[in-house]
């Protein structure tokens, strides 16, 4: 059974919650990683911009891409896509349940996003690649 995490972009930023409740409640930290990604494109218009345009930039979970690999596809991690999610000015709507592909306009890396953290945790680096 799947599990959808669903927010409006104009819902409040949330105040006041202990760590345990941003990160390890049944939403496993997305919402907060859509507010981070709410905040920071208002921070930083440049990054901001490049979401716009369909890109997958690097953040701070896996799942972004800054060049192409040998390898044009790859695994990202479900709490990159609610940052991005955020970053676009997007509702927060993630299946916790399924993945989702994506393909970022300016490296036409596949991204897959999934749930499955075995899938990209032990993923060579990009630095490395």
């Amino acid at each position: 059974m799947s599990q959808r995490i669903h927010r409006p972009i104009d819902s409040p930023l949330r105040t006041g919650l202990t760590r345990d409740e941003l990160w390890e409640a049944a939403d496993k930290g997305l919402i907060k990683c859509w507010e981070i990604g709410r905040q920071r494109a208002a921070r930083f218009p440049d990054l901001a911009q490049r979401r716009s345009a369909d890109e997958l930039p690097v953040l701070g979970w896996k799942g972004g891409v800054s060049r192409s690999l040998k390898k044009n596809e790859k695994y990202g991690s479900l709490k990159y896509l609610a940052q991005w999610q955020g970053l676009r000015g997007e509702d927060l709507d993630i299946d916790l349940g399924s993945e989702r592909v994506m393909t970022c306009s300016r490296t036409k890396m596949v991204v897959t996003f999934t749930p499955d953290r075995s899938k990209y945790f032990n993923q060579v680096a990009e630095a490395e690649a």
